[in-house]
């Protein structure tokens, strides 16, 4: 790239950075020595390729998508947190809040997150153990007691049933005098990756598909911040794909969403600064930092040239990070600390918008309170003592960052390819559908996940605790344990709600969102009112799975 272009690019730069606010901080290194917000290429130097690194804030967001990076404001320091009751989760939100979090992420229960009530029979010896039990609105409304939902920003990690609770959620700050247009935060409702890696799904994929486009044109219209999907890369990885597939399966699934908004007649524009994405960040340090940086410049890149995005906010991709599980060991699990705080550095250099840290033993249960506090802390550590935060993008630049990046998106590039030949039409959509249904995208993630454990038990992928530096007594971990006794209590709970309903006002309201899903319209509304009568998850999941039928994942051999 001609200097020239080059000293341009910096003098723009440094007009946006002088207007743009600033954090209240130290920028200088623990000796003293004042560090620059951005380093780039020396003046009348040249750098090859340098416009597809650019500077920080300009296309194509190699670097990030604000001009000051971190100095500007800092991620959102976000805690995955639900077990038991609402009440009790409540009481940790508070804790998280309180111990310097900035953003609360719901963990729902099994039975919530596949659509159905506590006092299903397949709910049973599942309530509250791996996350929050939400049967109606009035959990929802217990779930964020005291904690004003206009001035905090939460994240939901559910796909199936996320646009009922979802309407719950909406629910519960209306009856805390909230308007609910001037909510911020995400839905995850991400689909795709359910047939793809979790198998969380409710229905045939049309039917979901119906579902988040209809979410999608409710929230463009009547809750402008908030983020309506966040396509999941991490379950892709955390099933064992490796990093470019990840990449590539998650960004893919996110077009496939910006073809649904378009096909409903929406604005991209719009629309799509209301996708969100959710990344892993895994122990490889700095393919975990490429990746996140190619991830932006690939969508960037395709939001403009494909899809015919003009805006900058509709070519940003904002990304949600949270460590990797999977990496985490039942062995030496002191260890888990370790990672956990490597994969954060990694999500924070590679620009993350928000973070959530991993606690050392959630291989083994849900976190315990001091668990938590300690991979709460570990973000805290990052941000404050480490000098992180002081540039913008620091590793830009580096031969080995930068040639890491360039490849992850030539192979993300070849799977984008193959995932669309696969299809009857072009598009991104059909090709998904077709790999769906194909189970293409389970055969690629089960040979990279066999090829790994390979690795590993060769030594060829060496684990400390596991097949290497073995040796030591591990100290026992005081688990979180879930009490039986929660289920009771919530069927006790759900039973006295609807006992004391209208009932027939119930029904009634469920009939109607049943005629509005066998039509066009928006299912929004109709299934708002039915929440607001107290009909539950499951009750709604229920009259549209009977209308839509349920999906069972072909075969595969």
């Amino acid at each position: 790239m001609d200097p020239k272009d080059i000293a341009a690019g910096r003098e723009r730069w440094q007009q946006r950075y002088d207007k743009a606010p600033k954090r209240e901080a130290d920028f200088t290194t623990l000796s003293g020595v004042e560090v620059d917000p951005v380093y780039g290429p020396q003046p009348g130097e040249t750098y090859d390729g340098f416009d597809r690194i650019g500077w920080p804030g300009e296309f194509p967001f190699t670097r990030g998508l604000h001009t000051t990076g971190n100095r500007g404001r800092l991620w959102t320091v976000r805690q995955f947190a639900g077990f038991g009751s609402a009440q009790q989760t409540n009481e940790r939100y508070k804790m998280i809040l309180a111990g310097g979090g900035g953003g609360l992420s719901v963990a729902f229960d099994m039975p919530t997150l596949m659509g159905r009530d506590s006092d299903d029979p397949r709910a049973l010896g599942e309530v509250g153990h791996c996350g929050v039990a939400i049967d109606s609105a009035s959990d929802m409304e217990i779930l964020f007691a005291d904690i004003p939902l206009g001035d905090v920003t939460t994240s939901m990690t559910i796909s199936g049933p996320a646009v009922p609770v979802f309407c719950m959620y909406l629910v519960a700050a209306e009856r805390q005098g909230i308007d609910p247009g001037v909510l911020n935060g995400t839905l995850q409702t991400d689909i795709f990756k359910e047939y793809i890696a979790q198998k969380e799904w409710l229905f045939p994929p049309e039917p979901h598909l119906r579902l988040i486009g209809d979410l999608m044109e409710h929230c463009a219209e009547h809750i402008p911040a908030y983020k309506p999907i966040s396509v999941s890369g991490y379950h892709i990885r955390e099933a064992g794909s490796t990093a470019a597939q990840e990449l590539a399966f998650t960004l893919a699934d996110g077009f496939a969403y910006v073809e649904l908004g378009l096909s409903r007649g929406l604005d991209v524009d719009v629309f799509a600064p209301g996708l969100s994405f959710f990344f892993d960040a895994h122990i490889d340090f700095f393919e975990e930092i490429a990746k996140f940086r190619a991830a932006r410049r690939i969508w960037a890149m395709w939001l403009r040239d494909v899809y015919g995005a003009k805006t900058e906010k509709a070519q940003w991709l904002r990304f949600h990070t949270q460590t990797a599980g999977v990496s985490l060991t039942a062995q030496q699990p002191d260890n888990n600390i370790v990672r956990t705080a490597i994969e954060a550095l990694a999500a924070v250099l590679g620009g993350t918008n928000s973070l959530h840290t991993n606690a050392l033993d959630e291989v083994l249960a849900l976190p315990s309170e001091r668990a938590a506090q300690i991979a709460l802390r570990t973000q805290l550590v990052i941000a404050e003592e480490t000098g992180v935060a002081n540039v913008a993008d620091p590793l830009g630049g580096s031969w080995y960052v930068e040639q890491l990046t360039d490849e992850l998106e030539r192979q993300a590039n070849e799977i984008f390819s193959t995932i669309r030949d696969m299809g009857t039409d072009g598009t991104m959509t059909s090709g998904i559908l077709r790999g769906i249904e194909d189970g293409w995208f389970m055969g690629e993630i089960a040979e990279a996940a066999f090829q790994y454990q390979v690795g590993v038990e060769k030594g060829d992928k060496r684990v400390v605790g596991v097949n290497v530096h073995t040796g030591g007594p591990d100290d026992p971990l005081e688990i979180l344990r879930v009490s039986h006794e929660v289920e009771r209590e919530q069927v006790r709970v759900l039973a006295d709600r609807k006992g004391s309903r209208d009932e027939a006002e119930v029904q009634r309201l469920l009939g109607g969102l049943v005629e509005t899903a066998r039509g066009e319209g928006n299912t929004i509304p109709p299934m708002l009112e039915a929440i607001r009568a107290e009909a539950t998850l499951g009750e709604v999941c229920g009259a549209l799975r009977d209308l839509w039928g349920s999906y069972t994942e072909p075969p595969q051999f």
